[in-house]
């Protein structure tokens, strides 16, 4: 990256392997004036799609640190919300957009956070209405990604990957791993380089939604969260009535045969019944002890919004899309739903990466109600795997800092599930 000196013009990159692809990169002086930063595009099938990402330095030690790539969910939700970044307002005018965060990712590592892996998000955008609606689709393109940007600085070649992510990162991951380490058995059978993939870390993911249900029911009128249940009784038993039934429903349409028809009506059924009380609950679908306040039910997603499209602001990253920031787009969401792209075990990626030596860390806030740790406690319990048996005989140990316990950890081989007290779903985005 040392070429790379203008704050102003984009530097652009291409490989021989990916003629569809390239990335356009340039300096920044945004956020973290303590490393060199940039930001820039990766282009798409020959510049009709561009895909917005940020890259930081690491603070300790760029030219031996790991490198990892952060992606958030939605499905089309903008990774800008995982740069740990933080802000208030005050009488309707932003005092303070950012302060200095000493726990950030890349106090450790060199970090890019690749801000949409489709378009028409964040400052990603197309330039014919083209969308991705498959998680599949942008693996290919995370892949291109990747491999431009190792091949390019040489720099950072060989060293330690790790993809990082959140929420819907707990589809995308799985399945961007396992399209890294495919291709890298392809290019190790046609003498080039590999990437140096080494983990996954999945954090309040939705992995298997057919276990999404019975914890959100947890969350609410079991003990999973909160002390004491704060849903009613008779809403409570409404949907352990209906739980049965919801769980039969997608096992039969949406796992064993893949009806298109019949697992929409389940996953229709699912969330209304069991899971439309909660919107009424005036609470926040990602942190149970709190209100929902404004856009994603925090006041601070709004801030970053009104600050990520300040004119200055979009000057300085160097945006191009015609459109204003947005954190998430409902229609790309809606379109990877059509797909029923959730409904992918995503934990047969996740099994089949661990046996090929690939470490996988999944940690869940206790708080989160959207994509609950109870879920990932139970499909990580029932996931086949070379080491399942010494998973599900191991027992959960607490885990501390400074002394105090935080949550609790278990353990067998390359496998780790953790849980963070009283932590919610933006725990990694720091809200």
């Amino acid at each position: 990256l040392a070429s790379v000196t203008s704050t102003s013009d984009f530097v652009a990159l291409a490989h021989p392997q990916f003629p569809a692809h390239q990335v356009r990169v340039k300096k920044s002086d945004f956020c973290d004036s303590t490393v060199n930063v940039y930001t820039g595009y990766l282009d798409v099938d020959y510049g009709a799609k561009h895909m917005f990402f940020y890259f930081f330095e690491s603070r300790r030690d760029p030219d031996n640190d790991d490198v990892m790539m952060w992606i958030n969910g939605g499905p089309g939700c903008s990774s800008s919300l995982g740069c740990s970044w933080s802000s208030y307002r005050h009488e309707k005018r932003v005092e303070q957009w950012t302060t200095w965060n000493p726990y950030s990712w890349n106090s450790e590592t060199n970090i890019f956070f690749l801000t949409s892996r489709e378009v028409n998000v964040g400052f990603s955008y197309a330039e014919f209405g083209e969308t991705i609606e498959t998680t599949e689709d942008a693996a290919k393109n995370v892949h291109a990604f990747l491999t431009i940007f190792f091949e390019t600085f040489s720099q950072f070649k060989g060293r330690p990957l790790h993809l990082a992510g959140e929420s819907y990162g707990g589809r995308y991951l799985p399945s961007f791993g396992s399209y890294v380490y495919d291709q890298n058995q392809i290019a190790i059978q046609a003498g080039r380089d590999t990437l140096n993939l080494t983990s996954i870390l999945i954090g309040n993911g939705v992995v298997d939604y057919t276990k999404i249900y019975r914890g959100r029911h947890e969350m609410e009128c079991a003990t999973a969260a909160l002390p004491v249940p704060f849903q009613s009784i008779s809403v409570c038993v409404q949907q352990k009535t209906a739980l049965t039934r919801c769980e039969k429903a997608m096992q039969a349409s949406c796992v064993e045969v893949h009806d298109e028809i019949n697992c929409r009506a389940a996953l229709s059924f699912c969330q209304e019944v069991v899971s439309g009380t909660y919107a009424h609950s005036g609470r926040n679908v990602y942190d149970i002890s709190k209100d929902c306040i404004g856009d994603l039910c925090y006041a601070e997603s709004g801030a970053i919004t009104d600050y990520l499209n300040q004119p200055s602001v979009r000057s300085l990253l160097g945006v191009e899309s015609p459109g204003n920031f947005t954190s998430c787009n409902g229609e790309l969401g809606s379109a990877f739903s059509g797909r029923l792209d959730r409904t992918t075990m995503s934990q047969n990626y996740i099994a089949a990466l661990l046996d090929r030596g690939v470490r996988v860390l999944i940690y869940s806030g206790t708080y989160d109600w959207q994509c609950n740790w109870v879920a990932s406690r139970l499909w990580l319990e029932e996931m086949e795997w070379g080491g399942a048996e010494r998973y599900r005989a191991n027992a959960f140990r607490d885990w501390a800092v400074d002394g105090r316990t935080v949550g609790e950890v278990k353990t067998s081989g390359l496998l780790t599930f953790a849980t963070i007290y009283g932590a919610g779903h933006m725990m990694s985005a720091s809200f």
